[in-house]
């Protein structure tokens, strides 16, 4: 092999070595990164379902919805459609729960029935809070329930209220989009 041409090579293979080790160090952070979203990804879903199981067990006496009314909770705003996709249902809203303004898990401001018929299935929960009041009485700090934010709904809205913190909870019915996603693809408002 000619002078010029081992000179090549060489530069050829120390380039090549070069991108190769620098594609490896570049591969091993990202790697890393993917990992621990991964990580994070499985713990937030342990939380997910602690959460959406701790709810079920706090309403399975309301699957039968005769005992929504003795305990406060009247049904609100007929059946909820989305505007381009699934329902949330009839809110079954208690007023007391609602002017408490606190968040308690054993007591939602708000079950959720899909209608089936004559017949009601509770298939979530909603807990709802006033914004402007929560923020006054939590020194500004937006309210969570077991590490679960929940979502700003400002003024003017579809229920003509004040601007308030709200989180559904998907215990009685799978979303597809998510445990705490306001609509819901598996529940209609077509059976009422």
């Amino acid at each position: 092999m000619s002078q010029e041409k081992s000179a090549v090579h060489k530069w050829l293979i120390g380039t090549l070595t070069g991108t190769l080790l620098c594609g490896a160090m570049a591969i091993s952070p990202l790697r890393a990164q993917i990992r621990t979203e991964q990580i994070h990804a499985d713990h937030q879903q342990q939380q997910n379902s602690k959460l959406v199981e701790d709810v079920r067990n706090a309403t399975k006496q309301f699957l039968d919805v005769n005992n929504a009314g003795p305990a406060g909770y009247e049904p609100a705003f007929g059946c909820v459609s989305g505007p381009d996709h699934g329902a949330m249902g009839i809110h079954y809203i208690n007023g007391a729960q609602v002017k408490k303004n606190e968040i308690e898990l054993e007591y939602p401001q708000a079950l959720i029935y899909e209608p089936v018929g004559n017949k009601r299935q509770l298939v979530g929960v909603e807990y709802i809070v006033d914004m402007k009041k929560w923020l006054k009485d939590n020194n500004g700090v937006t309210p969570q329930l077991d590490g679960q934010d929940f979502q700003l709904v400002g003024s003017p809205n579809r229920f003509a209220l004040d601007p308030f913190f709200e989180l559904h909870v998907w215990a009685w019915r799978e979303n597809p989009q998510g445990a705490y996603v306001d609509w819901n693809n598996h529940v209609s408002c077509e059976g009422e």
